[in-house]
Parts: C-alpha cells; structure tokens; sequence
C-alpha cells in the first residue's frame, strides 16, 4: 500500500477530485484537510439563500456525512496544513507529519481586505465562508442601512438579498461600472438598471476613504468626500489566491500556484486546482486563475483522471452564473481582447445575450435569463465559431444550428 492521495483544502475542487478517484477505482488512502469546521458545502448559496433563510448548515453541505465513510475519504475538518515539504512527500498538520504519494493543493482563495482607517469596525463584514453567511445573515436580520463595497457578483448579490429582506443597500464600486471584469457593459447596464428599480443605489467612480463610527461603523466616506449612512458594511472588493503555503514550500507562484495543462505544479507529484490555480488555457492569452464552481469540479476531475493514468490536458471552456432578484445571470468564455460585442435581444426585457467577438469568432457569451443561448454559448466558444453580427443580431438566425457547422469553427 502506498501513501495515497493527501488533498490540502476541504471545498468543491478537492471533493470532486476524491469522488472522482474513487468513482475510477483508485484503491489507496484519500486524506482531505480542511481548514474550516464543516464538510465541504456549496458555497453558491452563501451570497442568497443562506442570508434569507431558505439554506443554513444542514442543507449547504456537498454529501452526506455517510458519503465520506461509504467511499473510505478520511475527513478531517478545523485542521490547517502548515507546510509542505515536496522532497520528502510530506504535510504537516499540527503535531502530525502526513505522508503522500499525491498531493492536491486546493486552498481556494481569501478576501481581500479593505485597506482604508475604519475598516476594523464593528459591523464591517466579508463573505467568503459559511460562517461569514450566517454572520451577516444575523445581522440582515432587522432591516438596516448597508453599504456594499465593491460592484462584482458577490457585492450585488448580496445588495439584492439585503433589499429582499428589507434594508436599504448602496453599492459603490470605484471603477466606471459594475461587473467591469466578468460582463459586458450592455449586460451591467440593463443589472444596474433593475437593481435601481427594486431600491438598490449604485454609486461607480466611486472609491472609500474611510469608514466612520465610533466602535461600531456609523458612515461610508467616499474619496470626493460624501458620507453614506451606515450601520452594516459588506466588502466584496475580490479574493487573493491562498498560495502561501505553497510559495513556502519552494513551489513557483504568480499571484495563485501555477500550473501545467495537466495542473500539475513545479514540484513532483503535486497538483493544484480550483481558485488557486494559475493554468493555461487556448481561452485566454496567458494564464489565469478562474473562480467558479465550474472550474473547481472540472480540475477536479481533470486530476483524478491523471492520477488514474488517463492523463489528458485541461481544457474546459469556463462558465459561471449569479442570480439577482429575478434576474439569472450566466457568462461563459473569457472576455480578452474583445473587438466587438453584439446584443440579441431586448435589453428592456430581461432576457437577452451579449455575444463577445474577436477576428470574428465567438469568444464569450452573456445572458440574462436567457438559458438556451448560453447552453449554445458553450458550444459556440468551445468551437471557436465565426458568426458575424448580422446574424447574432437577428432573432430568426439558429445558433444551434451555426453550433454544430464545423465549417465555421
């Protein structure tokens, strides 16, 4: 018997890699580490159902405590991996050195702080885990004056759970838009427009220069000296990778652990998946890092699948979705170099796409509450498709049919 696999990180990514494993007949241990009390939960909800209510902590969780022992995956939880020691093939956890023919790193990523006076108040809250969710969750709990920091999903999803539940949200970003990173901006226009029509202010070229309050926050004051009323602050100004253990250890990092096509880091033996990880991708110009449920199950099969001796380059074309009021927002693609976006659809609906185009090809695609275009957005990224903008714009023109012509890919 061999060492088996260790897997430094208790999330999606390193879940789907142990299911996977087993699911291929590996045989030997399976150790997975985490840091945090829970078993691996969902963390879509955190942001939504978990602040109303409708999900808690019985309900979050991936599997069945029954799962880990019906599959022999050794659990542990509140338990932090201090360090890795490549030559020897070891971790160690606390007291114990724990030794591994495999090891995963799959850390996720932390919040960014707020880097402002102020903001160590009381009432200044992240989101990123679980117990964060049921923090802020308690404090949404009578309607309040809340301030959210930073317009990318998370920050407006959270903006529009705290309006459902009755509080008054302000979202101020400090770039020109919304969404500046993940959507187009004929897409953020018609989001900011409905979160304006259910109560939400949006404040862009906005940025904070302190946070006011005397022990507990009380004001937002914004860079041109306006003060936001405040007695609850979310920040959600984006998450840096949790690569530090692995930079310790000797590993090559670049603002995330980097990768090959196969995952695999600069030392021998370990991988690194989910928002961790640096990779290569023919969907992007160099090496990205990519926060998505989708990505985290994809490496994660991807490296289970190299583990069982059925190695094949990771190439998944990525995805992701937000869901705000009554709005289901879904992107697929990576959105470098845009030369064109074209609009199918009626913004005023609610439901339309925004195809993202270079040298003529299909290179991202965003809907809103559009669930058939972004099915065929996949297909149409993946491939590579030239459509022209005649034909994206026009409603009687089958993108399902343009999908599978592989004259145009």
């Amino acid at each position: 018997m061999g060492a088996g696999v260790v897997i430094v990180g208790g999330g999606q990514a390193g879940l789907q890699l142990a299911t996977s494993l087993r699911q291929g007949g590996y045989g030997e241990a399976i150790r997975i580490i985490g840091a945090e009390p829970y078993a691996p939960y969902q963390r879509p909800p955190l942001s939504k159902a978990v602040l109303s209510g409708e999900a808690g902590v019985d309900t979050v969780p991936l599997r069945a405590p029954a799962f880990f022992a019906d599959n022999r995956l050794d659990l542990v939880t509140g338990r932090r991996v201090e360090a890795i020691d490549p030559g020897a093939r070891t971790v160690t956890a606390g007291a114990d050195t724990i030794a591994y023919d495999h090891l995963i790193v799959a850390t996720g990523a932390d919040v960014r702080k707020l880097p402002v006076p102020g903001a160590e108040l009381e009432g200044v809250l992240y989101l990123r885990g679980l117990d964060d969710a049921l923090k802020l969750k308690e404090a949404l709990a009578r309607p309040r004056q809340v301030v959210v920091i930073g317009g990318g999903f998370i920050g407006l999803e959270v903006a529009a759970s705290a309006t459902k539940l009755g509080s008054k949200a302000v979202v101020v970003e400090a770039l020109p838009r919304v969404l500046a990173r993940s959507t187009a901006p004929a897409m953020a226009s018609a989001i900011v427009r409905r979160h304006g029509e259910k109560g939400v202010e949006i404040k862009t070229g906005a940025g904070v220069s302190r946070i006011e309050g005397e022990g507990a926050v009380s004001a937002v004051v914004l860079s041109d000296g306006t003060k936001l009323p405040a007695d609850l602050v979310v920040v959600g100004i984006g998450v840096v990778p949790a690569a530090g253990i692995a930079q310790a250890a000797g590993i090559a990092t670049d603002n995330g652990i980097v990768v090959d096509e196969l995952l695999r880091t600069s030392a021998p033996g370990v991988f690194a998946i989910g928002d961790v990880a640096r990779f290569p991708t023919r969907f992007a110009p160099k090496p990205v890092l990519v926060e998505s449920v989708q990505n985290a199950i994809d490496q994660g099969k991807a490296v289970a699948a190299t583990i069982l001796g059925k190695p094949k380059p990771y190439d998944a074309v990525p995805w992701f979705w937000s869901d705000q009021f009554d709005m289901k927002l879904q992107t697929t693609g990576l959105a470098f170099d845009v030369e064109e976006a074209v609009v199918r659809g009626d913004p005023d609906s609610l439901a339309f796409s925004v195809f993202l185009l270079r040298g003529g090809r299909v290179i991202a695609v965003d809907t809103l509450n559009k669930p058939a275009d972004h099915m065929i957005g996949r297909r149409l990224v993946t491939a590579g498709t030239r459509l022209s903008a005649a034909e994206i714009a026009d409603p009687s023109f089958d993108l399902k049919q343009a999908a599978a012509d592989p004259a145009r890919g």
